[in-house]
């Protein structure tokens, strides 16, 4: 069986963590800023993780990460 092609464009959007989950960056914070509060800015810094609902779609889009 041929080996699966990675989606280019996702790979360059999650990390994977130790354990295997994948890591990603928050979006809304590219414009406005300054009608965001300071906390809300200071949390979009920080990465989140991709929910588990969406993690076997990731899995197909990127599978040797």
């Amino acid at each position: 069986m041929p080996k699966m092609k990675t989606k280019r464009a996702a790979k360059k959007r999650v990390k994977a963590t130790g354990s295997g989950k994948l890591k990603r960056h928050r979006g809304w914070k590219r414009h406005m800023l300054e009608a965001k509060e300071p906390k809300r800015r200071r949390r979009l810094r920080k990465a989140g993780l991709i929910s588990a609902a969406d993690l076997p779609r990731f899995k197909v889009l990127v599978p040797y990460i």
